[in-house]
């Protein structure tokens, strides 16, 4: 439980087992133990660091059942996000990218509208 909802949450903010890792400071192997579910009990503190990396509540991570349907990404979407980051575009720069998104918007309409 907590292992699969600590690799769900990871790769849906297109996290790597290494970055967690460093930003947790929690050791790479021991965060995969958990994930592998070869550890099912981590510590509240190693728990707590990883909600924090993650920026979610560490309930969430303890949670029998996660909401899937808010935290399931298409793989397209979780690539798209990481090459975006890759790019150094984080979710607090992606507000200059509204004028390209809203182009798009209106072109796909225009195009529709036309057929």
């Amino acid at each position: 439980m907590i292992g699969r909802n600590i690799y769900e949450l990871r790769k849906k903010k297109g996290i790597t087992l290494s970055e967690l890792a460093d930003r947790s400071k929690v050791s790479k192997s021991y965060l995969s133990n958990i994930e592998r579910k070869l550890n099912r009990n981590p510590s509240i503190q190693v728990i707590e660091k990883i909600a924090t990396v993650l920026e979610v509540d560490v309930k969430l991570l303890l949670s029998n059942k996660m909401e899937h349907d808010n935290t399931h990404l298409e793989k397209e979407w979780v690539e798209f996000v990481v090459e975006l980051k890759s790019l150094g575009i984080n979710k607090e720069r992606i507000h200059e990218y509204r004028e390209l998104i809203e182009f798009i918007k209106w072109k796909k309409n225009d195009v529709t509208n036309h057929e």
